[in-house]
C-alpha cells in the first residue's frame, strides 16, 4: 500500500512539472499577444504609465489605490487582483533607469486581462492576490538616473527611510504582510555567469536577512522559486543566469523585507547580444516571474530542493562590448602584443528619450580570463592609426554619397564637413569632425575614444569607429554598429 501510494504522489508531482513545464513554453511562444506595444522603449515616463493605469480603475476585477507620492509629487500606484490568502507583492524601478520589469508587469496584465489560459489564471487569482507597484522612482525614470530626487539609493533607505518612496514601500509592505516579495531591478549589460563568456542575462538573489546568512523558511522558499526560474530561464537563454553575493546589507531593502517575514526574491536584469532595448530580456522576465507566481499559487515550489541554489553561477564582471584579442601595437618603435577592451557609455538628450553612445578603452594589457559579446582574433593584425579624408564637404548629406567602406579601407577614419549638423553622433560609420580638426596621435591608454584600423598583411580589413567593430569585407556592421561621433 506504501509504496502504491508513493507511486501515486510521484506521479502526481511528475504530472504537474509536466503542466507547469508545458505551460512555461506556452507563455514563450504566445508572448507577443500580450506585449505592451506603448513601452517600447527602455526610457519610459511616470506619463506612459498612467493610461494603462487608469484604465484598470474601470475593470472590477482590480483595486488601484494611489500609495504615496515620489518627492517631485509624481503618484505611487499600488494596482491588486486576485483573492487569494497568498500575498504576492512585485515592485519595479527603485532605481529609476532599470526599467525592464516595468515594461513586463504591465505585460503580465495585459495576460491577466486576456481571455486565454483561462483554467491557469483562475488557479492563481484564486489562490493568490497580486500586488504590483509599478516604477517606485518616477523622479529618477523622469532623467533615467538611478538616484531618485533627493540624490539617494532608495535600495540603501531601508533603515532612515529618508525619503516618501521608501517610506511608502514599507508601507505597502507592512500593510500586505506579503508572503513573497519580487524586488526588480536592472544589472550592468558587463556582468557574466562566473567563469564563462556567458552574460548574466538574468540574476537571482534570495537575500540573507542577517551577517551569518542563516537560512530559515521564509529565504528557503525564495531560495525554492529562484531554482524553478533559473530552470526556466536555461531553456531560452541557457548558461546566462547568475546569482549574486549573499553579503547581508543591513540598509537594503531586499534583505530587510527579507528579514521582516517576506520571502523576497531579487531578479536584475543584466545584457543580452544584440537586445539595446532588452526586449528579449523583458519577455524572459514575463515568462519566469509569471511561471513563479503559478508555482506560487499551487504551492508546487515547495516540493524544490534549495541544494539546486548554490549551483547557479555567481555573477562576475568580466565582459566587454568588444574584446580586441593579441593584436599588434606599435610604441615608440617597439611591436608589442596586447588585448584591448572596449565598452559603450549611452549619453542622454536633454529629454532622456534618446541617446547615442560613446566608446571608450575599458582596459588593456592580458585580458585572458575577460570575454566580449563581441571578440576578434586579432593575432597577426597590426593596430593603425587612421587619417582625415583630404577632401572638404559640405553638408553630412554630402558624405551619404560616397562609399564610406571604401574611405576606412583606405584608412580614412575622419571626414571634414563644412556645415556641421547640430547633433554629436552620425548613423555613418565614421566620424564626422570641423575642417580645423587634427588627428590625435594614437596612444592606447584606458578612456580614449578607440578609433583605429587593423592591418594585416599589409591590407586594412577592420575599422573601429567610435568603439565599434566593423569588417570591411564582409561589412557585417550592422548588429554592432551603434554611431560614429560628430567631433567639433
Amino acid at each position: 500500500m506504501k509504496i502504491i501510494l508513493t507511486l501515486f504522489v510521484l506521479l502526481l508531482s511528475v504530472t504537474m512539472i509536466s503542466q507547469e513545464n508545458e505551460i512555461t513554453t506556452k507563455l514563450y511562444e504566445t508572448y507577443k499577444k500580450y506585449k505592451e506595444p506603448t513601452l517600447e522603449k527602455r526610457r519610459i515616463k511616470h506619463r506612459d504609465l498612467q493610461p494603462l493605469i487608469a484604465k484598470l480603475k474601470s475593470d472590477p476585477k482590480y483595486t488601484v489605490q494611489k500609495v504615496g507620492e515620489s518627492i517631485e509629487g509624481r503618484g505611487l500606484s499600488l494596482i491588486s487582483v486576485g483573492t487569494g490568502k497568498v500575498n504576492v507583492f512585485l515592485w519595479s524601478q527603485m532605481h529609476g533607469d532599470e526599467p525592464t520589469a516595468t515594461q513586463a508587469i504591465f505585460d503580465i496584465i495585459n495576460f491577466i486581462n486576456s481571455k486565454d489560459f483561462v483554467e491557469e489564471k483562475a488557479a492563481i487569482l484564486k489562490n493568490a492576490t497580486l500586488h504590483f507597484l509599478p516604477m517606485l522612482n518616477p523622479d529618477g525614470a523622469e532623467v533615467y538616473t538611478r538616484r531618485n530626487r533627493l540624490g539617494i539609493d532608495l535600495n540603501r533607505d531601508a533603515l532612515r527611510l529618508q525619503s516618501p518612496e521608501s517610506r511608502t514601500l514599507k508601507r505597502v509592505r507592512d500593510s500586505l504582510q506579503a508572503d513573497f516579495g519580487f524586488n526588480l531591478h536592472d544589472q550592468s549589460t558587463y556582468y557574466n555567469a562566473e567563469r564563462t563568456e556567458k552574460p548574466a542575462t538574468i540574476s537571482y538573489l534570495a537575500p540573507a536577512y542577517n551577517y551569518e546568512k542563516e537560512i530559515n523558511t521564509v529565504r528557503a522558499d525564495a531560495m525554492r522559486v529562484i531554482v524553478y526560474m533559473n530552470n526556466i530561464i536555461q531553456k531560452y537563454a541557457k548558461g546566462q543566469v547568475g546569482r549574486y553575493n549573499d553579503d547581508f546589507e543591513p540598509r537594503a531593502f531586499g534583505d530587510n523585507i527579507q528579514k521582516w517575514g517576506t520571502s523576497t526574491i531579487l531578479i536584475e536584469s543584466g545584457g543580452y547580444l544584440n537586445d539595446t532595448e532588452k526586449q528579449e530580456i523583458r519577455k524572459l522576465n514575463y515568462v519566469s516571474i509569471l511561471s513563479a507566481i503559478y508555482t506560487i499559487a499551487n504551492g508546487e515550489y515547495k516540493k524544490i530542493s534549495i541544494e539546486e541554489y548554490e549551483k547557479i553561477p555567481q555573477n562576475d564582471r568580466k565582459l566587454f562590448d568588444l574584446k580586441i584579442k593579441g593584436i599588434t601595437y606599435k610604441l615608440l618603435g617597439n611591436d608589442y602584443k596586447i588585448d584591448i577592451g572596449i565598452n559603450q557609455i549611452e549619453i542622454d538628450n536633454k529629454s532622456h528619450t534618446e541617446f547615442y553612445n560613446i566608446g571608450y578603452v575599458k582596459d588593456l594589457g592580458d585580458l585572458s580570463t575577460y570575454y566580449g559579446y563581441q571578440t576578434i582574433e586579432a593575432t597577426g593584425y597590426t593596430l593603425v592609426e587612421g587619417k582625415i579624408y583630404p577632401n572638404i564637404l559640405k553638408t553630412e548629406k554630402s558624405l551619404k554619397k560616397l562609399d564610406i567602406y571604401k574611405l576606412l579601407q583606405l584608412g580614412y577614419t575622419y571626414v571634414k564637413v563644412k556645415q556641421l549638423p547640430n547633433r554629436k553622433e552620425t548613423n555613418l560609420p565614421i566620424n564626422i569632425v570641423t575642417t580645423s580638426f587634427k588627428v590625435p596621435t594614437l596612444d592606447i591608454k584606458e578612456g580614449i575614444n578607440p578609433t583605429f584600423l587593423l592591418q594585416k598583411n599589409g591590407e586594412i580589413t577592420h575599422a573601429v569607429i567610435n568603439g565599434n567593430l566593423i569588417d570591411l569585407k564582409t561589412k557585417e556592421n550592422k548588429s554592432n554598429f551603434k554611431n560614429g561621433l560628430i567631433l567639433k
